[in-house]
């Protein structure tokens, strides 16, 4: 790859950090915000509510991190397992929240009637793609090893 593509992915690299950084810190100033101005007593469902999307930030924090570390010179290929494994559990949790925690907790909460299950499908693709983005997590740093391996073979 051209010296010049490399700088430019370097560069795009660090502005995905930024701006992971930006919507973090913006998307949960406005979460907590809505905390503390809401009535006390819709602030029990709010966070009920909002459990999730903390985990959905905490993946994007993950991305942006890993993209920053690229940006610096790390290669990519040794910050992407990592990141993957990170983003797939907070996405898989997310999701797994959003479809039986939330809504069973707003029951107990008194704040709903009804089932044992919120049917989000939105939620459950999630999950499911935190559990796929888990496992290759998890073979791309075996590929790794037996690569850093055949790597010592030579």
């Amino acid at each position: 790859m051209p010296r010049h593509d490399v700088d430019r992915f370097r560069r795009m690299c660090g502005q995905f950090r930024w701006l992971a950084v930006v919507m973090v810190v913006s998307v949960g100033a406005i979460l907590t915000l809505g905390l503390a101005i809401i009535p006390r007593g819709f602030k029990l469902e709010l966070l009920i509510a909002n459990l999730p999307a903390a985990c959905y930030l905490f993946g994007v924090w993950s991305i942006g991190q890993a993209l920053g570390d690229a940006s610096k010179g790390r290669p990519l290929h040794a910050a992407l397992p990592g990141a993957m494994r990170k983003v797939g559990l907070a996405l898989g949790i997310g999701g797994v929240i959003s479809v039986f925690v939330v809504t069973n907790l707003m029951r107990l909460a008194g704040q709903t009637k009804g089932g044992y299950l919120h049917f989000d499908v939105a939620g459950m693709t999630l999950g499911m793609i935190g559990g796929a983005l888990f496992l290759l997590g998890r073979v791309m740093d075996q590929a790794l090893a037996a690569q850093a391996e055949l790597d010592e073979m030579i």
